[in-house]
């Protein structure tokens, strides 16, 4: 199949004893038993699977191209499984520029369990060699990062833990299946915040991880299983459904992102636009070459340098909605450094580039006109 069959029918069957189209919403925590250890199908207790979550994991590896998907409460619970999987010596090296919640549980939840975390532009291959040793378990690369999109050449690093015999995950939230496939590129696990662009519609709290390896799939189910991140039926139906659309709302996110891009572009009060799709982006190069299209998100800095100035800017917005996340149908716009980048030391913001007049924007699927018109006004 090709992608667009496949958000709608990849890995997805009719319900058998009904034949609804949809899978139903199976909201029950247990199943029956004909005899002790001897359940009537194929379920026994909800946290280990349901079969909407079952629905929901098999449409996740099928537009992933993986052989298992798992679907978890939470992007952030997702990415906890896999490092639940690591003990005390073992190292991790984790790009620079990261989502401020991921960089939280590597460098304060995960700091007292003897797991040693490094943070490296990954664009710099020489120095990411550098860091590996015989304790190194995992490379966790975001490609575009969030809030700056850098870029990540996911098949040359795969190069790396292949031959050294590591995981390689990324986190390909802000690109989606639609336009980035990171298995195909040769890593081991893809990780989702499904809240963003695979739910789509701002209404579900989720996270997914695929795989291709099933042997790897077994063991992160095992870990989920046992520590209980489980994403509930309601939420699995959600995603579900928001993922039949991905590729419509992803191709007008990507549309809507360019026109905004060009707009803010020739803006006298913007100073940088970061967008993987401008020929002046130094890592537009990989962006062509691993990405369908270059995605909705954007982010740029005022020629003033000003944090009131992205301040007042956030403000008077009207369209746009001042608001954490992204991916959603609606059009969003956040300021990193107070929100969600905020965790993130001050000293470490700036040095990786987050300054304290940055502006992410999550350009949604209204009319581009509207949101170019918001824009303008904002920024009078």
């Amino acid at each position: 199949m090709k992608f667009n069959t496949k958000v709608i029918h990849g890995g997805q069957h009719h319900d058998p004893s009904t034949g609804a189209v949809m899978p139903p919403v199976y909201q029950t925590s247990t199943y029956i038993q004909t005899s002790p250890g001897q359940p009537l199908g194929d379920y026994e207790y909800s946290r280990a699977s349901n079969p909407t979550r079952t629905a929901l994991e098999n449409a996740l590896a099928s537009i992933e191209n993986g052989s298992r998907g798992l679907a978890f409460s939470s992007g952030l619970a997702a990415t906890d499984c896999i490092l639940r999987g690591f003990k005390a010596g073992d190292e991790v090296i984790a790009m620079d520029d990261l989502y401020g919640g991921t960089y939280r549980m590597f460098s304060r939840i995960y700091k007292d369990s003897g797991i040693k975390f490094h943070f490296v532009d990954m664009t710099d291959i020489a120095k990411l060699k550098s860091l590996i040793n015989e304790n190194t378990k995992l490379i966790w690369v975001e490609t575009p990062t969030n809030p700056l999109m850098k870029l990540a050449d996911i098949e040359e690093i795969s190069k790396i833990t292949k031959e050294k015999k590591i995981w390689l995950a990324v986190d390909n939230t802000f690109a989606t299946p639609y336009l980035q496939k990171p298995l195909d590129l040769g890593a081991d696990i893809v990780m989702h915040s499904a809240t963003k662009y695979l739910g789509g519609h701002s209404d579900v709290i989720a996270g997914a991880l695929i795989v291709k390896d099933e042997a790897l799939g077994e063991q992160l189910h095992f870990q989920q299983f046992a520590t209980g991140a489980t994403l509930g039926p309601m939420d699995s139906f959600l995603v579900l459904r928001g993922i039949k659309t991905l590729s419509l709302r992803v191709q007008r996110h990507c549309e809507n992102g360019e026109k905004v891009v060009e707009f803010l572009s020739n803006h006298p009060k913007i100073k940088t636009v970061y967008y993987p799709g401008l020929p002046s982006h130094p890592f537009h190069e990989i962006a062509k070459k691993q990405m369908k299209a270059f995605g909705g998100m954007v982010s740029f800095t005022f020629v003033s340098g000003k944090k009131e100035d992205s301040i007042a800017f956030l403000e008077k917005l009207k369209v746009f909605t001042l608001a954490e996340s992204l991916g959603g149908v609606e059009s969003l716009a956040n300021h990193p450094a107070l929100m969600t980048h905020a965790s993130i030391p001050a000293d470490k913001r700036a040095e990786v580039g987050i300054t304290d007049d940055l502006v992410r924007l999550s350009v949604g699927i209204e009319d581009a006109e509207d949101l170019i018109a918001d824009i303008e006004q904002a920024l009078a």
